[in-house]
């Protein structure tokens, strides 16, 4: 019971001090002290970027461009490679577009030369979504293969034969329906054209 008379003894003289400040009492700003500006410290380390998270499963994607200004001058792009993509298939995927033979080319990385064994995860990092080769062909442009042009044979019937079918005559038709826009017409017209020709052979 001395804790429970000690307390109300002590509120009681609170009770019986004067109120200080009003309850509506409101601080002027320019009374405060004056305070230094607070500076947060500097980190030890500076705070590394957060790294893209892929979904599960799924593979990124790197765009490999191969470059060259000596002759022959090369610009080529390739999208879509995966980090276990080899040189050598950069190589073959670069000879297939231009005729360089694989065995001229020699690529190089931040200027030094790159073994056919090395593949892209190894020359990037978790960051990059690109990689840039420079190529050195020996031979020049000498050592592309000139690829002579072939040219198309139609295949099937052709000449005087195609004329005795009646797919072409049919053709010619169609032909000249999309044309006119008429039915009546065509028919006509094509008949004409296979009477002229049954009568001049």
């Amino acid at each position: 019971m001395t804790e429970v008379s000690f307390a109300k003894s002590f509120l009681a003289a609170l009770d019986s001090r004067p109120l200080k400040l009003s309850p509506d009492h409101v601080e002027d700003p320019k009374s405060y002290p004056a305070r230094g500006a607070y500076i947060l410290p500097k980190m030890p380390k500076p705070m590394s970027k957060r790294k893209a998270t892929s979904i599960p499963g799924q593979e990124r994607s790197l765009a490999v461009a191969v470059k060259s200004l000596r002759n022959p001058p090369l610009d080529i792009k390739i999208l879509s490679q995966t980090p276990n993509t080899s040189v050598l298939d950069i190589k073959t995927a670069v000879s297939q577009e231009t005729g360089i033979p694989v065995d001229k080319m020699k690529l190089l990385h931040k200027k030094k030369p790159v073994p056919d064994s090395k593949v892209l995860k190894d020359l990037t990092s978790e960051e990059e979504t690109s990689v840039e080769f420079s190529v050195m062909v020996m031979g020049g442009a000498a050592a592309i293969k000139s690829v002579p042009a072939q040219s198309e044979v139609a295949q099937g019937q052709s000449g005087g034969e195609v004329l005795e079918t009646k797919e072409f005559w049919d053709d010619l038709r169609g032909f000249l329906l999309q044309r006119i826009r008429n039915e009546k017409t065509a028919g006509d017209l094509t008949n004409t054209f296979q009477a002229a020709w049954k009568a001049k052979a």
